[in-house]
């Protein structure tokens, strides 16, 4: 990917005068302003017209001035080239607010996900959440291969779906840790159960690197995007990441102790996890399974049933510009901070949407398929099989789909069998396969309320 570095103009080599001219030109002001706003980088802001005469490079001089006085400090002490700076712009603080609202504790009641439907849409989101990050990964496996797998809890059959299962177990290990502090360990334990089976040398599992031969490239073209710090302050940097994903260090030099939001703080591991790039391989994945873990932790418990990869997925481009354009512009954490909130805001929005659409469905299902008899979970699987003849369930696809206990997906499943809506086939010794009976439609009628 071909990042143009931004340029080094001092205000000196400009000159006075010049400066002047730009600064009384009320077309320069509005850009500046316009670029603060939107945190412009150098590329995206030469583009932008100007009056006669007038060059970006003074422009771009001028705006790192504006955004020097913001800028607050965030330096690993020790570690040459690990200074970074960071603001946190107008459109951030507005979906920041949003989402305190919302994802935390204030509205948890039903207002936003059914009480009767949180395990079914927290199980869908894992699964979203798993094959996304996989992909992001390379891992070559369709959504509805990779949710089929899931569903029927089918042994993986290659290195992609290996990786979607290891996603799956690792975001549920995830959930089992929120409460606990993060420490080097607990990031080799996260990192293993990712790469488990995936890696070419296995014995990179659940190890830091040790040596200087990790390089970030570019999938496209080969092209080394990043070295990441040199080994040797490899421990200095992890004990430093754990402290700061603790909040036992604040690590802000210009106000010790102050507080970091901690959207901006998850969305600032997110990133280190990539520039420290810890191990051989696995980190991103991993990275994104410590936003997960350090959110939750927070008590952003709405974040269980969003799928933040699958919107990184479908931006891959913004993403690596994300993390490049914060290493070319003088460590400024802005722009991955702005690439991670407004991520989390598209997924938000589409939470919104998915459960929109399933409570329409589900009123829908009650006004026009109500059926005598049947509990609602088994009005799901009834509807399904109305628009699709050929499905077929096993009892662990129907358990993982509503979030049951076996026994319980089991009597959904013999229920709709004695009532004539399925039928059962063995398949080998000891499973069973569910499908729609040859007396379906009039077994429907039969059900059918009569008032």
């Amino acid at each position: 990917m071909n990042i143009e570095q931004p340029p080094i103009v001092s205000l000196d080599a400009i000159g006075f005068d010049k400066i002047s001219q730009y600064l009384s030109n009320e077309s320069v002001n509005q850009l500046i302003r316009k670029a603060n706003y939107e945190y412009l980088y150098w590329s995206e802001l030469k583009r932008k017209p100007l009056p006669d005469g007038l060059s970006p490079e003074p422009v771009w001089t001028i705006l790192k001035l504006t955004r020097r006085s913001s800028l607050r400090e965030l330096d690993i002490s020790g570690v040459p080239g690990c200074r970074f700076h960071y603001q946190i712009t107008e459109p951030t603080v507005e979906k920041l607010h949003r989402f305190d609202l919302y994802m935390g504790g204030i509205l948890r009641a039903d207002s936003l996900i059914p009480a009767a439907d949180k395990n079914r849409y927290l199980v869908g989101s894992i699964m979203e959440e798993a094959i996304a990050s996989s992909q992001l990964e390379g891992a070559a496996t369709t959504r509805e291969v990779a949710k089929d797998m899931l569903r029927k809890k089918r042994k993986p059959r290659n290195q992609s779906e290996q990786m979607i299962v290891n996603n799956y177990q690792t975001i549920q290990f995830i959930l089992e840790q929120k409460d606990q502090l993060l420490t080097p360990a607990l990031l080799c334990q996260i990192q293993a159960r990712m790469t488990q089976g995936t890696l070419d040398a296995p014995g990179q599992e659940g190890r830091f690197r040790l040596n200087d031969e990790v390089r970030v490239t570019d999938f496209t073209t080969g092209e080394v995007v990043h070295i990441p710090p040199d080994q040797q302050h490899l421990s200095r940097l992890l004990d430093w990441f754990c402290a700061f994903a603790n909040e036992e260090i604040p690590a802000r030099v210009d106000a010790p102790g102050a507080f970091i939001h901690p959207i901006i703080r998850a969305s600032m591991l997110h990133f280190f996890i990539g520039y420290i790039h810890p191990f051989a391989d696995g980190n991103g994945r991993t990275a994104r399974a410590v936003f997960y873990w350090y959110l939750l932790r927070k008590g952003y418990w709405l974040l269980e049933y969003m799928s933040i990869s699958r919107i990184i997925h479908k931006s891959m481009t913004q993403y690596a510009k994300a993390y490049l354009h914060t290493e070319n512009d003088d460590n400024d954490l802005t722009y991955f901070i702005n690439y991670q909130v407004k991520t989390l805001d598209l997924a938000f929005t589409s939470l919104q949407q998915y459960i929109a659409r399933k409570v329409a469905e589900k009123k829908q299902l009650r006004s026009f398929r109500q059926l005598d008899g049947l509990n609602e979970r088994q009005m799901t699987l009834v509807h399904e099989l109305m628009n699709d003849p050929d499905a077929i369930w096993t009892i662990r696809e129907v358990q993982t789909k509503f979030g049951l206990v076996y026994e319980t997906a089991r009597t959904d499943l013999m229920h709709l069998e004695q009532l004539g809506l399925l039928t059962k086939r063995r398949e080998g010794k000891l499973r069973l396969l569910y499908m729609r009976a040859e007396g379906f439609d009039e077994a429907i009628t039969r059900l059918r309320p009569t008032n």
